[in-house]
């Protein structure tokens, strides 16, 4: 599977041969009317009139022992690493955060889910890009027949391994990953460590 993969080599990219990002440099003004400059990257593919590029899917199986996460193991060139991540995608022209929540969830897992609640736009990484998502929370039935024999509609580029966690025990499963080579998305951190939060401080 995608832990066979492995970065070959790395080199600039033209600005003419990008296609998904570009690097941009802008010039503003600070607090006390000072110029400065600030080198960021932007997504070449949020659709016109969308407010954003894509969105995070946090799906919930119910189990006899406890709800679980949806989660998939995927190789990503950038760090050269596979990648412990939620279901996630770029929305496509006209559609909802929450329709693209769903389709994504069955293209990349399998599952048909329903969507319970829906975030507020967040920003990846705003110190160096301008991408965003909004977070969709799903719930996954596993009583309907189609959650019982999962067919995942994925593309000739994609290469996803989908397994599910504890909610209850995501953070010390997330420890134990890393310690197994496996990079752990941001997303995946911060629920486990909402939950880690919530645990300490009894809300």
């Amino acid at each position: 599977m995608s832990a066979a993969s492995k970065v070959l080599s790395t080199e600039p990219l033209l600005e003419s041969e990008a296609v998904w990002t570009k690097l941009v440099k802008k010039t503003y003004t600070d607090p006390n009317g000072v110029k400065r400059t600030w080198e960021s990257a932007e997504r070449r593919t949020r659709p016109k009139g969308c407010d954003i590029d894509g969105v995070g899917i946090v799906a919930i199986l119910d189990s006899e022992t406890g709800p679980e996460i949806v989660l998939q193991k995927q190789y990503r060139p950038p760090l050269d690493q596979v990648v412990i991540e939620i279901p996630a995608g770029l929305i496509d022209e006209g559609e909802t955060a929450e329709q693209a929540a769903i389709r994504e969830l069955k293209e990349e897992t399998g599952y048909v889910g329903e969507v319970l609640e829906t975030s507020p736009i967040m920003w990846n990484d705003p110190g160096f890009c301008n991408t965003n998502l909004r977070m969709v929370h799903v719930s996954v039935d596993m009583s309907l027949p189609a959650n019982q024999d999962l067919k995942p509609e994925l593309e000739e580029n994609e290469f996803i391994e989908v397994f599910h966690l504890k909610l209850a025990t995501l953070w010390d499963d997330c420890i134990k990953l890393e310690a197994q080579g496996y990079a752990i998305d941001a997303r995946i951190a911060n629920i486990a460590e909402g939950i880690e939060i919530a645990k300490k401080y009894r809300l």
